[in-house]
């Protein structure tokens, strides 16, 4: 098995404002041209599960109210996963590059998780114009806009 090095670009960081990545300053060069695209793709790791047993657990039992009874890791957004990456499209607000802090809406992400890249969310390769979901989940909203006025509280069991 190959082994490789990832290497953290940053943080998830919340404050009186809301929340937004800060970007180390080696990295911040990599923001040139960012400004422009409404969405970023977030990858982060989901540092409250980096632990044995959260890498260990490949089946997880009745995670959302409507689901199957046992569904495998891979069909889950859980961060208990082999690798707890995560990945959050989240909406760029402002960018301050001389700093390095792109503030952006929301990431279910906790404060200090370490960002491990941005990506600029573009249709032409990120959207999907009918994806197919199963029926326990069909009736979730169909695009980002419309999560915010969703009641997730109701979907999970965890």
């Amino acid at each position: 098995m190959n082994q490789f090095t990832v290497k953290q670009i940053g943080t998830m960081e919340m404050d009186g404002e809301g929340m937004f990545i800060k970007v180390l300053p080696e990295f911040i060069p990599a923001l040139k041209n960012l400004e422009g695209f409404s969405h970023t793709d977030i990858l982060w790791w989901f540092d409250g599960c980096d632990d044995e047993e959260s890498r260990s657990i490949l089946e997880v039992e009745h995670p959302y109210k409507h689901s199957p009874d046992i569904m495998g890791t891979f069909a889950t957004r859980s961060p208990q996963r082999p690798n707890p990456i995560a990945l959050t499209v989240a909406q760029i607000l402002c960018l301050d590059h001389d700093a390095g802090i792109v503030r952006i809406a929301y990431a279910d992400a906790r404060q200090g998780s370490p960002v491990l890249d941005l990506k600029p969310y573009t249709p032409s390769l990120d959207r999907v114009e009918h994806p197919g979901v199963p029926d326990w989940c069909s009736h979730w909203p169909q695009c980002l806009e419309e999560s915010g006025e969703f009641d997730w509280e109701n979907e999970f069991d965890f």
